[in-house]
């Protein structure tokens, strides 16, 4: 095994500075997604969503953003998963996007509330059939016998939705929207002296952009 003490990276590919973001976190954040899109990384729209559990513990899993706005992201899910459970206890959340290819990361809280049904029906109207079907199949973060048994499962949906061209939508499933309390935007820098640079709000509700020491 490789000596993990001397696993490191000195990173080269950007330079962050304050006059080159944009005014609202929201749009900065949409810029360097599509720059992530653009370089071909790797689930380029992956973030690691962290809450706290009932036991104060912090939990955290990589999901999909499904939209960015000008001050929040949107992100759906199986409702009876342990991330909803987490949040139904405490509505706030934590999400990390890292992308290696460009040695960039954006870390950012805020504050959790859930979607309209409207919002939901019409996102998972877009999804494709399979994972439509999937929304029917897993208890999510329920314990499971076997994987015979998901498979089972998947099976006997698929049957009864055979001949049925919509799919509808389970009660379970849905989106959550993260309101943003706090942005940083990271850029690897040479000697582990990386740029960040947060957004903050003011006292008037404008967004505030500031430097963090590396």
């Amino acid at each position: 095994m490789k000596n993990i003490q001397n696993i490191r990276t000195d990173y080269v590919k950007g330079v962050l500075r304050l006059q080159d973001l944009q005014d609202s976190p929201g749009q900065q954040l949409s810029q360097w997604l599509q720059d992530a899109i653009t370089a071909e990384a790797l689930d380029a729209n992956a973030f690691c969503l962290s809450t706290l559990n009932s036991k104060g513990f912090p939990r955290g899993r990589n999901v999909l953003v499904k939209g960015v706005e000008e001050e929040s992201i949107v992100f759906y899910t199986n409702k009876t998963s342990s991330k909803s459970a987490d949040l139904s206890l405490n509505a706030k959340a934590g999400a990390t996007f890292f992308w290696p290819e460009l040695e960039r990361q954006v870390c950012l809280y805020g504050n959790v509330s859930e979607l309209s049904e409207k919002e939901n029906d019409g996102y998972f109207a877009s999804r494709p059939r399979e994972s439509q079907l999937g929304a029917w199949v897993s208890k999510q973060s329920q314990p499971l016998s076997s994987r015979e048994e998901l498979d089972a499962t998947l099976e006997a949906v698929r049957e009864k939705y055979r001949d049925i061209e919509v799919i509808d939508r389970p009660s379970h499933w849905g989106g959550f929207r993260i309101a943003f309390v706090s942005v940083e935007f990271w850029q690897g820098r040479t000697s582990r002296l990386h740029d960040r640079i947060v957004y903050t709000k003011g006292e008037r509700g404008q967004w505030q952009k500031g430097l963090l020491q590396p």
